[in-house]
């Protein structure tokens, strides 16, 4: 079966988009499904941003790796996963947006020595789950992130005491020339919310270590885990989680707090009342909206404690 080009896949006047057009022909092994201007709003937690030129669902691994191989090297990509932790510019994003789905990366499945294999799709409140159920302590961190599998590889995502960097054991990607990469714990270089992994890898599945433990005693943890995010963080809101990293001695929040940011607002997005590391769409925000009440919250942070705020929410694609 060959490259599905859905219906969105059309320009202005009624014709397969100019970017499809060139894939189907110059990849004619493609097996994943695209869909050309392709609205990327619904993908994220914000619920804001422009289309993208093009946006790829691989079939599995290997159709991944055929495409990076081949997609010519003047056509950009970019990865996307749950979008929860995502701004998606208003100008949208130009190239190929790759997004990785269904059972080929959504599985997750413990292993013989408490161990359990995830796909880079599967999100991190499933992989607690699924280890809590087979009686693998040591993962129920996972249910307080907002995220998937491949985000908490490239950014070493931990909550509530845990981070990736103490349970991965490696993990699988593909890089921008179509090669399988495997990167050991330590190959990953791990510090505070970031990785030393290569920026042209787009992670595929990864392998956990936890520990023997008892089924309900882990699942407790994270219904107590959910009940101290659900009285301390918008969760019902249109957000995008932590929105900066925290200082080396500070906390983000208290630093936002301490320059009177707490509820501020810049068109229909707004800094949380609930919790100032947070910005939310208040409904009708743009992305434009979102950033730039970002960076006022950055310079006011930096004129008022002379720290400089390091953002934790990726941003992609182009301003209008």
């Amino acid at each position: 079966m060959g490259l599905c080009i859905a219906g969105t896949a059309r320009d202005g006047r009624g014709g397969i988009s100019a970017l499809a057009e060139r894939l189907a022909r110059e990849l004619p092994k493609l097996r994943g499904r695209i869909a050309a201007n392709q609205p990327l709003a619904p993908f994220t937690w914000f619920r804001v941003g422009g289309a993208a030129e093009a946006l790829f669902s691989p079939a599995d691994e290997e159709d991944l790796a055929y495409l990076l191989a081949h997609v010519p090297a003047d056509i950009p990509t970019t990865t996307i996963g749950l979008g929860s932790n995502l701004i998606v510019r208003d100008g949208g994003v130009p190239g190929v947006v790759i997004r990785l789905g269904g059972r080929a990366f959504g599985e997750v499945t413990p292993e013989d020595g408490y161990r359990v294999r995830a796909g880079a799709a599967v999100p991190d409140m499933k992989l607690a789950r699924a280890a809590a159920e087979a009686g693998i302590d040591g993962l129920a961190f996972y249910r307080g992130i907002p995220g998937a599998t491949g985000g908490a590889l490239r950014m070493n995502a931990g909550a509530h005491g845990g981070e990736t960097k103490d349970v991965l054991i490696e993990a699988r990607g593909v890089d921008r020339r179509g090669n399988l990469r495997m990167f050991t714990n330590a190959e990953m270089g791990y510090t505070y919310r970031h990785s030393e992994a290569p920026d042209d890898v787009i992670f595929t599945q990864a392998l956990f270590q936890g520990r023997a433990g008892a089924p309900a005693s882990i699942l407790a943890e994270m219904d107590r885990i959910t009940a101290a995010r659900e009285a301390s963080q918008p969760i019902r809101e249109k957000t995008g989680g932590s929105t900066f990293k925290n200082p080396l001695g500070h906390k983000a929040w208290q630093l936002i707090d301490q320059a009177g940011c707490r509820g501020l607002i810049n068109g229909d997005a707004q800094v949380s009342e609930m919790h100032c590391n947070f910005l939310i769409n208040r409904g009708k925000a743009t992305a434009s909206d979102i950033e730039n009440l970002g960076e006022e919250v950055r310079r006011r942070v930096r004129e008022t404690s002379g720290v400089e705020l390091e953002w934790e929410i990726k941003r992609v694609g182009e301003r209008l």
